[in-house]
Protein backbone atom coordinates (compact mmCIF):
# COMPACT_ATOMS: atom_id res chain seq x y z
CA UNK A 1 0.00 0.00 0.00
CA UNK A 2 1.30 3.67 -0.99
CA UNK A 3 2.46 4.82 2.14
CA UNK A 4 1.10 8.44 1.44
CA UNK A 5 -2.51 7.00 0.98
CA UNK A 6 -1.98 4.97 4.02
CA UNK A 7 -1.09 7.88 6.05
CA UNK A 8 -4.04 9.86 4.87
CA UNK A 9 -7.09 7.06 5.25
CA UNK A 10 -5.76 6.68 8.83
CA UNK A 11 -6.22 10.39 9.38
CA UNK A 12 -9.14 10.20 7.47
CA UNK A 13 -10.51 7.41 10.18
CA UNK A 14 -9.26 9.10 13.24
CA UNK A 15 -11.43 12.52 12.36
CA UNK A 16 -14.49 10.45 11.47
CA UNK A 17 -14.32 8.62 14.96
CA UNK A 18 -13.92 12.01 16.90
CA UNK A 19 -16.47 14.03 15.65
CA UNK A 20 -18.67 10.88 15.46
CA UNK A 21 -18.24 10.44 19.40
CA UNK A 22 -21.10 12.51 21.38
CA UNK A 23 -19.69 14.79 24.21
CA UNK A 24 -18.11 12.68 27.08
CA UNK A 25 -18.30 9.92 25.35
CA UNK A 26 -14.77 7.98 24.92
CA UNK A 27 -13.58 8.37 20.86
CA UNK A 28 -13.29 5.59 19.02
CA UNK A 29 -9.93 3.68 19.22
CA UNK A 30 -8.43 3.33 15.26
CA UNK A 31 -8.39 -0.53 14.64
CA UNK A 32 -4.65 -1.34 13.40
CA UNK A 33 -5.10 -4.24 10.99
CA UNK A 34 -2.76 -6.68 12.17
CA UNK A 35 -3.69 -9.24 9.94
CA UNK A 36 -3.11 -7.45 6.80
CA UNK A 37 0.30 -6.46 7.94
CA UNK A 38 1.26 -10.35 9.02
CA UNK A 39 0.13 -11.24 5.52
CA UNK A 40 2.31 -8.57 3.70
CA UNK A 41 5.14 -9.95 5.99
CA UNK A 42 4.64 -13.73 5.15
CA UNK A 43 3.85 -13.47 1.09
CA UNK A 44 6.26 -10.45 0.32
CA UNK A 45 9.12 -10.75 3.38
CA UNK A 46 9.36 -14.27 4.52
CA UNK A 47 7.99 -17.14 1.89
CA UNK A 48 10.24 -14.85 -0.11
CA UNK A 49 13.31 -15.09 1.90
CA UNK A 50 12.95 -18.45 2.51
CA UNK A 51 12.64 -18.89 -1.11
CA UNK A 52 15.77 -17.44 -2.05
CA UNK A 53 17.52 -19.09 -0.10
CA UNK A 54 16.65 -22.39 -0.72
CA UNK A 55 17.64 -22.16 -4.06
CA UNK A 56 21.19 -20.11 -3.15
CA UNK A 57 21.67 -22.97 -0.77
CA UNK A 58 20.78 -26.07 -3.43
CA UNK A 59 23.39 -23.92 -5.90
CA UNK A 60 25.55 -23.99 -2.82
CA UNK A 61 25.25 -27.79 -2.61
CA UNK A 62 25.46 -28.34 -6.64
CA UNK A 63 29.10 -26.33 -6.19
CA UNK A 64 30.19 -28.18 -3.18
CA UNK A 65 29.49 -31.76 -5.43
CA UNK A 66 31.28 -30.42 -8.41
CA UNK A 67 34.21 -29.23 -6.08
CA UNK A 68 34.72 -32.63 -4.06
CA UNK A 69 34.65 -34.18 -7.59
CA UNK A 70 37.35 -32.04 -9.09
CA UNK A 71 39.11 -30.15 -6.60
CA UNK A 72 40.87 -27.32 -8.47
CA UNK A 73 40.99 -23.49 -7.69
CA UNK A 74 38.30 -22.84 -10.55
CA UNK A 75 35.88 -25.43 -9.07
CA UNK A 76 36.57 -23.65 -5.46
CA UNK A 77 36.13 -20.37 -6.43
CA UNK A 78 32.97 -21.41 -7.99
CA UNK A 79 32.56 -22.85 -4.50
CA UNK A 80 33.29 -19.73 -2.74
CA UNK A 81 31.09 -17.12 -5.15
CA UNK A 82 27.83 -20.06 -4.20
CA UNK A 83 28.70 -20.15 -0.74
CA UNK A 84 28.80 -15.97 -0.19
CA UNK A 85 25.50 -15.91 -2.15
CA UNK A 86 23.74 -17.93 -0.18
CA UNK A 87 25.38 -16.32 3.12
CA UNK A 88 24.10 -13.37 1.74
CA UNK A 89 20.62 -14.48 1.24
CA UNK A 90 20.47 -15.89 4.91
CA UNK A 91 21.16 -12.28 6.14
CA UNK A 92 17.14 -11.54 4.69
CA UNK A 93 15.91 -15.29 6.92
CA UNK A 94 17.52 -15.11 9.94
CA UNK A 95 15.33 -12.78 11.58
CA UNK A 96 12.29 -15.37 11.58
CA UNK A 97 13.34 -18.10 14.27
CA UNK A 98 9.40 -18.91 15.24
CA UNK A 99 7.23 -21.26 14.11
CA UNK A 100 8.92 -24.06 11.93
CA UNK A 101 12.22 -22.22 12.44
CA UNK A 102 12.13 -21.98 16.01
CA UNK A 103 13.14 -24.69 18.99
CA UNK A 104 11.34 -27.99 19.08
CA UNK A 105 12.74 -30.62 21.45
CA UNK A 106 16.75 -31.06 20.84
CA UNK A 107 16.60 -28.67 17.89
CA UNK A 108 17.30 -25.21 18.18
CA UNK A 109 16.52 -22.03 16.22
CA UNK A 110 17.28 -22.53 12.33
CA UNK A 111 19.61 -19.30 13.22
CA UNK A 112 21.34 -21.43 15.93
CA UNK A 113 21.30 -24.52 13.82
CA UNK A 114 22.75 -23.00 10.14
CA UNK A 115 24.25 -19.43 11.68
CA UNK A 116 25.86 -20.06 14.96
CA UNK A 117 29.82 -18.41 15.19
CA UNK A 118 32.41 -18.03 15.92
CA UNK A 119 32.95 -22.27 15.11
CA UNK A 120 35.56 -24.08 16.80
CA UNK A 121 38.16 -25.35 14.17
CA UNK A 122 39.03 -28.28 16.81
CA UNK A 123 35.57 -29.73 16.59
CA UNK A 124 35.45 -29.31 12.87
CA UNK A 125 38.53 -31.02 12.25
CA UNK A 126 37.76 -34.42 14.99
CA UNK A 127 34.41 -34.63 13.27
CA UNK A 128 36.33 -34.64 9.80
CA UNK A 129 38.57 -37.21 11.48
CA UNK A 130 35.78 -39.15 13.23
CA UNK A 131 32.65 -39.48 12.44
CA UNK A 132 30.75 -36.33 11.68
CA UNK A 133 26.98 -35.79 13.39
CA UNK A 134 24.55 -32.86 12.39
CA UNK A 135 22.46 -33.47 14.93
CA UNK A 136 24.16 -33.00 18.22
CA UNK A 137 24.84 -30.07 20.21
CA UNK A 138 27.41 -29.33 18.43
CA UNK A 139 26.51 -26.04 16.41
CA UNK A 140 29.71 -24.33 16.27
CA UNK A 141 30.74 -27.39 13.92
CA UNK A 142 28.12 -27.13 11.09
CA UNK A 143 26.27 -24.85 9.66
CA UNK A 144 27.15 -22.01 6.86
CA UNK A 145 30.03 -20.85 8.85
CA UNK A 146 31.58 -24.20 9.30
CA UNK A 147 31.54 -24.62 5.64
CA UNK A 148 33.27 -20.95 4.97
CA UNK A 149 35.67 -22.30 7.61
CA UNK A 150 36.43 -25.54 5.35
CA UNK A 151 36.62 -23.50 1.71
CA UNK A 152 38.20 -20.32 2.55
CA UNK A 153 41.74 -19.74 3.90
CA UNK A 154 42.31 -16.24 6.05
CA UNK A 155 45.44 -15.09 3.95
CA UNK A 156 43.67 -15.91 0.70
CA UNK A 157 45.81 -19.27 0.22
CA UNK A 158 43.03 -21.03 -2.28
CA UNK A 159 45.87 -23.50 -3.14
CA UNK A 160 46.08 -24.67 0.73
CA UNK A 161 42.40 -24.89 0.34
CA UNK A 162 42.65 -27.24 -2.60
CA UNK A 163 45.63 -28.93 -1.22
CA UNK A 164 43.38 -30.11 2.17
CA UNK A 165 40.36 -31.53 0.21
CA UNK A 166 42.67 -34.32 -0.93
CA UNK A 167 41.25 -35.79 2.21
CA UNK A 168 38.06 -38.01 1.39
CA UNK A 169 37.23 -37.50 4.69
CA UNK A 170 37.02 -33.46 4.07
CA UNK A 171 34.81 -33.73 1.32
CA UNK A 172 32.45 -35.82 2.81
CA UNK A 173 32.03 -33.66 5.71
CA UNK A 174 32.02 -30.50 3.01
CA UNK A 175 28.92 -32.48 1.55
CA UNK A 176 27.29 -33.30 4.49
CA UNK A 177 27.01 -30.20 6.28
CA UNK A 178 26.11 -28.52 2.64
CA UNK A 179 23.19 -31.20 2.64
CA UNK A 180 22.47 -30.57 6.50
CA UNK A 181 21.65 -26.87 5.34
CA UNK A 182 19.35 -27.66 2.69
CA UNK A 183 17.62 -29.99 4.54
CA UNK A 184 17.03 -27.53 7.57
CA UNK A 185 15.94 -24.64 4.97
CA UNK A 186 13.58 -26.70 2.61
CA UNK A 187 11.64 -28.55 5.85
CA UNK A 188 11.10 -24.27 7.43
CA UNK A 189 9.89 -23.20 3.79
CA UNK A 190 7.82 -26.43 3.27
CA UNK A 191 6.27 -26.03 6.54
CA UNK A 192 5.62 -22.23 5.73
CA UNK A 193 3.79 -23.14 2.12
CA UNK A 194 2.26 -25.92 3.54
CA UNK A 195 -0.06 -24.43 6.36
CA UNK A 196 2.10 -22.14 8.44
CA UNK A 197 1.44 -19.17 6.66
CA UNK A 198 -2.27 -19.26 7.03
CA UNK A 199 -1.66 -20.29 10.63
CA UNK A 200 0.84 -17.20 11.35
CA UNK A 201 -1.89 -14.79 9.93
CA UNK A 202 -4.50 -15.96 11.43
CA UNK A 203 -3.26 -15.50 14.87
CA UNK A 204 -3.55 -11.48 15.19
CA UNK A 205 -3.27 -11.23 18.75
CA UNK A 206 -0.67 -9.39 20.49
CA UNK A 207 -0.22 -11.58 23.69
CA UNK A 208 2.78 -14.00 24.38
CA UNK A 209 3.29 -16.48 21.50
CA UNK A 210 0.93 -14.14 19.09
CA UNK A 211 2.00 -14.05 15.66
CA UNK A 212 2.69 -10.20 15.97
CA UNK A 213 4.67 -10.98 19.23
CA UNK A 214 6.96 -13.52 17.42
CA UNK A 215 7.70 -11.40 14.57
CA UNK A 216 8.08 -8.10 16.95
CA UNK A 217 10.63 -9.97 19.43
CA UNK A 218 12.67 -11.60 16.86
CA UNK A 219 12.79 -8.81 14.99
CA UNK A 220 14.27 -7.24 17.69
CA UNK A 221 16.11 -10.02 18.83
CA UNK A 222 18.22 -10.19 15.14
CA UNK A 223 18.81 -6.06 15.28
CA UNK A 224 20.72 -6.93 18.72
CA UNK A 225 22.62 -10.28 16.87
CA UNK A 226 24.06 -7.49 14.78
CA UNK A 227 24.79 -5.10 17.28
CA UNK A 228 26.20 -6.94 20.20
CA UNK A 229 27.64 -10.15 18.28
CA UNK A 230 28.59 -9.21 14.74
CA UNK A 231 29.90 -6.28 16.11
CA UNK A 232 30.11 -5.73 19.85
CA UNK A 233 32.17 -9.24 20.56
CA UNK A 234 34.96 -8.35 18.33
CA UNK A 235 35.31 -4.96 19.41
CA UNK A 236 35.52 -6.00 22.90
CA UNK A 237 32.40 -4.35 23.82
CA UNK A 238 30.34 -7.22 25.46
CA UNK A 239 30.07 -7.44 29.13
CA UNK A 240 33.21 -9.23 30.72
CA UNK A 241 35.37 -8.71 28.04
CA UNK A 242 38.58 -6.28 28.68
CA UNK A 243 39.96 -6.25 24.99
CA UNK A 244 39.04 -6.34 21.63
CA UNK A 245 38.48 -10.04 20.20
CA UNK A 246 38.78 -9.26 16.27
CA UNK A 247 38.93 -13.21 15.56
CA UNK A 248 35.46 -13.21 16.70
CA UNK A 249 33.78 -11.30 13.98
CA UNK A 250 31.42 -13.25 11.50
CA UNK A 251 32.80 -14.56 8.19
CA UNK A 252 36.05 -14.12 9.18
CA UNK A 253 37.48 -16.83 6.57
CA UNK A 254 36.13 -15.25 3.88
CA UNK A 255 36.58 -11.42 4.86
CA UNK A 256 33.07 -10.85 4.28
CA UNK A 257 32.25 -9.56 7.69
CA UNK A 258 31.42 -6.23 7.01
CA UNK A 259 29.45 -6.79 3.90
CA UNK A 260 27.08 -8.98 5.55
CA UNK A 261 26.69 -7.05 8.48
CA UNK A 262 25.00 -4.19 5.80
CA UNK A 263 23.01 -6.81 4.14
CA UNK A 264 21.85 -7.78 8.12
CA UNK A 265 20.74 -4.38 8.77
CA UNK A 266 19.28 -3.91 5.55
CA UNK A 267 17.13 -6.68 6.36
CA UNK A 268 16.17 -5.29 9.23
CA UNK A 269 14.89 -2.25 7.94
CA UNK A 270 12.91 -4.00 5.76
CA UNK A 271 10.83 -5.82 8.18
CA UNK A 272 10.33 -2.15 9.90
CA UNK A 273 8.83 -0.74 6.25
CA UNK A 274 7.13 -3.74 4.91
CA UNK A 275 8.62 -3.76 2.60
CA UNK A 276 9.34 -7.03 0.37
CA UNK A 277 13.09 -7.99 -1.51
CA UNK A 278 11.10 -7.15 -4.90
CA UNK A 279 10.20 -3.58 -3.53
CA UNK A 280 6.69 -4.71 -2.83
CA UNK A 281 5.18 -2.61 -0.24
CA UNK A 282 2.84 -3.40 2.54
CA UNK A 283 1.80 -2.51 6.04
CA UNK A 284 4.83 -3.11 8.47
CA UNK A 285 5.72 -1.76 11.96
CA UNK A 286 6.52 2.09 10.40
CA UNK A 287 2.19 1.86 9.93
CA UNK A 288 1.64 -0.03 12.70
CA UNK A 289 3.05 2.71 14.89
CA UNK A 290 1.28 5.61 13.25
CA UNK A 291 -2.08 3.72 14.40
CA UNK A 292 -1.15 4.77 18.31
CA UNK A 293 -0.62 7.76 20.01
CA UNK A 294 2.80 8.69 20.23
CA UNK A 295 3.81 6.60 17.19
CA UNK A 296 4.67 9.50 14.73
CA UNK A 297 6.75 10.82 17.09
CA UNK A 298 8.34 8.01 17.32
CA UNK A 299 8.93 6.97 13.92
CA UNK A 300 10.54 10.40 13.42
CA UNK A 301 13.13 9.66 16.11
CA UNK A 302 13.28 6.36 15.18
CA UNK A 303 14.53 7.22 11.75
CA UNK A 304 16.47 10.03 12.14
CA UNK A 305 18.75 7.31 14.35
CA UNK A 306 18.78 5.29 11.17
CA UNK A 307 20.01 7.97 9.44
CA UNK A 308 22.67 8.16 11.69
CA UNK A 309 23.49 4.56 11.85
CA UNK A 310 23.36 4.18 7.56
CA UNK A 311 26.03 7.05 7.77
CA UNK A 312 28.30 5.47 10.02
CA UNK A 313 27.50 2.13 8.05
CA UNK A 314 28.65 3.95 4.62
CA UNK A 315 31.93 4.87 6.86
CA UNK A 316 32.52 1.54 7.46
CA UNK A 317 34.43 -0.40 4.03
CA UNK A 318 34.32 -3.75 3.16
CA UNK A 319 38.05 -4.08 3.00
CA UNK A 320 40.56 -4.48 4.56
CA UNK A 321 38.26 -7.69 6.36
CA UNK A 322 36.46 -6.21 9.42
CA UNK A 323 38.80 -8.47 11.98
CA UNK A 324 41.57 -6.02 10.29
CA UNK A 325 40.01 -2.93 11.04
CA UNK A 326 39.21 -3.69 14.37
CA UNK A 327 43.19 -4.03 15.04
CA UNK A 328 44.21 -1.43 13.26
CA UNK A 329 41.23 1.12 12.78
CA UNK A 330 38.86 0.34 14.65
CA UNK A 331 37.32 3.97 14.57
CA UNK A 332 34.62 3.70 11.95
CA UNK A 333 33.31 -0.07 13.94
CA UNK A 334 32.93 2.11 16.89
CA UNK A 335 31.29 4.60 15.54
CA UNK A 336 28.64 2.11 14.21
CA UNK A 337 28.70 0.40 17.35
CA UNK A 338 27.76 3.49 19.66
CA UNK A 339 25.17 4.77 16.48
CA UNK A 340 23.36 1.21 16.60
CA UNK A 341 23.49 1.40 20.72
CA UNK A 342 21.26 4.51 20.62
CA UNK A 343 19.32 2.98 17.86
CA UNK A 344 18.11 -0.01 20.86
CA UNK A 345 15.61 2.19 22.45
CA UNK A 346 13.50 3.15 19.83
CA UNK A 347 13.15 -0.60 18.36
CA UNK A 348 12.98 -2.07 21.98
CA UNK A 349 11.56 -0.74 24.51
CA UNK A 350 9.72 2.39 23.57
CA UNK A 351 8.09 0.28 20.36
CA UNK A 352 7.47 -2.23 22.90
CA UNK A 353 5.67 0.24 25.27
CA UNK A 354 3.34 1.88 22.55
CA UNK A 355 2.36 -0.93 21.03
CA UNK A 356 1.62 -2.99 24.21
CA UNK A 357 3.81 -6.07 22.99
CA UNK A 358 6.11 -7.82 25.78
CA UNK A 359 9.25 -8.49 25.11
CA UNK A 360 10.05 -12.06 25.89
CA UNK A 361 13.84 -12.25 25.61
CA UNK A 362 16.87 -11.06 27.36
CA UNK A 363 19.72 -9.90 25.69
CA UNK A 364 21.59 -9.60 29.05
CA UNK A 365 23.50 -6.32 28.16
CA UNK A 366 21.16 -3.70 29.59
CA UNK A 367 20.37 -2.24 25.95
Amino acid sequence: MNRRFYSTALLLALLVGFFACEEGETPIQNSFDRGEMLENMAENLIIPAYTDLQTRVGALESSAESFTQNPDMNSLQSLQAAWEAAYSSWQYANAYNFGPAGEEGIRRSLLEEVGTFPVSEEKIENAITGTANFNDFNRDARGFLAVEYLIFETGNSNATVVEAFASQNRKDFLLGAVADIERRVTEVLSAWNSGYASEFIQNRGTDVGSSTSMLYNEFVKSFESAKNFKLGLPLGRRPGQTQAEPQLVEARYSGTSAAMLKEHLQAIERIWQGRGGQGQNGPGFWEYLQSVEGGAALIEATEAQMTAVKAALEALPDSPPLSEQIQLAPEPADRLHTELQKQTRFYKSDMSSLLGISITFSSGDGD
